[in-house]
């Protein structure tokens, strides 16, 4: 039994879910893969009951008005079960509310952001960035990646100016208004309200866009009630914070968000819409962040700790990435065993040509997983409709899933070896 917010983790390990919902928990025995879905027609039959319920409430009254003459006394059943069923909507669960984002900008920042030259930062004997050169441009959304400690803040902060490094040089283009979500977090005293954080104390407006913007209807967009504006942050639940330093972040005029985990502590539907908010917005992005789902959303191109302090650019999210890199933050079982086997032996495998059965399936394997990805994709289909046999089905398309990932790790050896061989000669 596992607790989490990672969409990725939760949908390659689990086979049922279960879903906490305003006080109710519904199961369903299925992976994560199939819960969005699931949700979404459960929220919609909701509302439709809802609907449904408003309309007949609607009838009943037209009926209590003028249906009910004053030479007939009324009709005591259809007045009880008009309170009744009026009673049933004040008390019917209306659908989770949604996070509203949406991040100030300022004006456009000139086309360079930010231009690393054999830039290095260390701290003590231990090098985190080692002669960097790199051009962030305007637009760019990079994700830092890397194990914990290898120094992805300290490159975020080099970024933004918050550190200078050790050698080399870091340059900013012009008209540059960068945002830090971590300074929003650290900075302020448990003390402090949800109001004074917002409009810095002293004021119940807020600023955003040029406007004026009551500081409850702002709270709103972030899902705070109303009576939580006197609430200090001490009080406030992970989540909580969250929304809360996300608000803050937004209110800021900026042209650069250096975000540094942003998504700790969020819900799935308030990532869900920072990552839609993310998407629309026209100045240039910075992440660090473990959520690979995150990633592949929201980053053009990944830069990866290596090692050393030395870092790699590859264009994508982190799926692209492993792709290219043939492993993710921990070296696959394959490159390890690669580095296990005798150079001698290394050097004779990549002095041969690609056999002609491991060439004929390289070529074979992109249609292959195609039809196996269409396969996958119609069992999804008939798990989604009613009826039908639900174990066959889950059974079927666990295979087929591992069918997929067997034919791309094969696909990624014999273009690594293809690679080898072009490299020997």
């Amino acid at each position: 039994m596992l607790i989490s917010h990672d969409r990725r983790l939760l949908s390659n390990l689990t086979t049922s879910t279960v879903w906490l919902d305003r006080g109710l928990t519904r199961r369903l025995d299925r992976g994560f893969s199939a819960f969005e879905a699931w949700r979404d027609q459960t929220l919609e039959a909701e509302e439709l009951e809802r609907h449904k319920l408003g309309r007949k409430i609607q009838a009943e009254e037209h009926w209590m008005r003028y249906g009910v003459t004053a030479r007939r006394k009324r009709n005591v059943r259809r007045v009880g079960e008009l309170a009744e069923l009026r009673s049933e909507l004040k008390t019917a669960r209306s659908t989770p509310a949604n996070v509203t984002m949406s991040a100030q900008e300022m004006k456009a920042s000139g086309a360079m952001v930010a231009e690393l030259a054999k830039a290095s930062k260390g701290y003590g004997e231990r090098t985190l960035v080692k002669n960097l050169s790199f051009r962030l441009l305007r637009g760019d959304r990079l994700g830092l990646v890397g194990p914990n400690g290898v120094g992805k803040t300290t490159l975020l902060k080099l970024f933004t100016g918050a550190h200078a490094p050790d050698t080399g040089s870091v340059t900013f283009g012009s008209r540059l208004a960068p945002v830090t979500l971590d300074q929003f977090r650290a900075e302020l005293p448990e003390t402090t309200t949800v109001t004074d954080a917002l409009t810095g104390g002293g004021s119940d407006y807020i600023e955003i866009g040029g406007e004026r913007k009551h500081v409850i209807g702002y709270m709103r967009d972030f899902l705070f009630q109303p009576e939580q504006a006197r609430t200090p942050i001490g009080k406030l639940s992970g989540g909580e914070r969250g929304r809360l330093m996300l608000a803050r972040a937004f209110a800021a005029p900026s042209n650069l968000l250096a975000l540094d985990e942003p998504t700790n502590d969020l819900d799935i539907e308030t990532l869900d819409v920072l990552q839609e908010m993310l998407a629309t917005y026209a100045g240039t992005i910075l992440v660090v962040s473990h959520d690979r789902d995150f990633l592949d959303r929201i980053a053009t191109s990944i830069l990866f700790a290596e090692g050393d302090g030395t870092w790699t650019e590859y264009a994508g999210g982190y799926s692209d990435m492993v792709r290219q890199r043939g492993a993710g933050v921990v070296a696959s079982a394959v490159s390890a065993r690669a580095e296990a086997t005798p150079k001698v032996e290394r050097a004779a495998a990549v002095s041969r040509k690609l056999s002609y059965k491991d060439q004929r399936a390289l070529d074979a394997l992109p249609g292959q997983i195609e039809a196996l990805v269409d396969k996958l994709g119609a069992l999804e289909a008939k798990l989604a409709a009613p009826g039908g046999d639900v174990q066959k089905l889950s059974a079927d398309y666990a295979a087929v899933k591992a069918e997929i990932e067997a034919a791309e790790e094969e696909w990624l050896r014999l273009e690594m070896l293809k690679e080898e061989m072009g490299n020997a000669r």
